[in-house]
């Protein structure tokens, strides 16, 4: 665990919400099971096998040491294990309640302690930045598989005319909601806590929209498997979109590459042109590109 220790030595006051050690892109062999996460003022450590007592006291050491170097608040960390002997604990601290961090001058209201996905996921930091760069204003957007809104958030803050966000979870459309009142949003956004698959017609009449987002989970029974479904998906883009409008379109999910995600949209859309591809923030880097996120856009001619 050399490397995670030595990203702990230099790590740097953490103020926006970050990635600060990846071990999962399996650069630094012996930690591929481990990430490190800044939500400040907390950090999550995140293990996709158990770790042991020691190995916990000794990063927990580590942290504490350079906590002192880098901030006068006291530390708080959690621990979090994925798979196998699953479990969630808060190793030192108290973590705020509610919990809001920041990126990019945005705020999220965020969750450690509850399930494995904590309100606002740090891989697509450079997506939210291409909304961000990209949304004109008086824009509509159609936000599929919206979660926690976070792209809502940006295209507003952008100048978004109204951002349209869609989930089966009412749940994380609070959450939403929440994070549009902590941001001052306070008119532009909708939310429908619809079945994406079962609404077309109702979001097709709302259209067309200068940019859809599809961000969906790669698997989530009942709900949307990649292999089959992100073609269906993908039929419906062009009568969602206004012409010259753009799709970001997003897909988690290590087996899959973007060769997948390419054939895609453009077997069942080929109204829609290739952009580019959104680089993902830079400690997130992969051995492999394919593994890592991808984030696609396309335009409607």
């Amino acid at each position: 665990m050399q490397a995670l220790f030595d990203a702990i030595a230099t790590m740097v006051f953490p103020t926006d919400a970050q990635r600060i050690f990846h071990g999962r892109g399996g650069l630094h062999p012996g930690c591929e099971h481990l990430a490190l996460d800044a939500f400040a003022p907390a950090l999550l450590l995140t293990s996709f096998q158990p770790l042991d007592e020691a190995a916990l006291g000794a990063i927990g050491d580590a942290l504490a040491a350079r906590w002192r170097e880098v901030s006068d608040a006291p530390l708080c960390w959690v621990y979090q294990c994925r798979g196998e002997g699953a479990e969630t604990r808060l190793m030192a601290g108290a973590l705020p309640e509610p919990h809001v961090v920041t990126e990019s001058g945005a705020r999220y209201l965020v969750h450690l302690l509850r399930g494995q996905n904590h309100g606002l996921f740090l891989d697509m930091a450079e997506g939210r930045r291409w909304v961000r760069d990209n949304v004109q204003r008086g824009d509509t957007v159609l936000n599929l598989f919206a979660y926690s809104c976070a792209f809502s958030v940006v295209a507003l803050q952008a100048g978004a005319r109204e951002v349209v966000n869609v989930d089966m979870a009412a749940g994380a459309l609070a959450t939403g909601r929440t994070n549009h009142e902590l941001n001052g949003l306070k008119a532009g956004a909708r939310f429908l806590a619809h079945d994406i698959f079962k609404s077309w017609g109702k979001l097709t009449r709302g259209g067309p929209y200068e940019l859809v987002i599809c961000d969906p989970p790669s698997f989530q029974k009942g709900s949307f498997v990649a292999t089959k479904d992100y073609a269906r998906l993908a039929r419906r883009l062009p009568a969602l979109l206004a012409p010259d409008g753009h799709a970001l379109v997003c897909l988690n999910a290590p087996e899959l590459g973007v060769a997948f995600l390419r054939e895609a949209i453009e077997a069942n859309a080929p109204e829609l042109t290739f952009v580019e591809r959104v680089a993902n923030p830079a400690v997130f880097q992969d051995v492999s590109p394919d593994r890592g996120l991808k984030v696609l856009v396309y335009r409607r001619a």
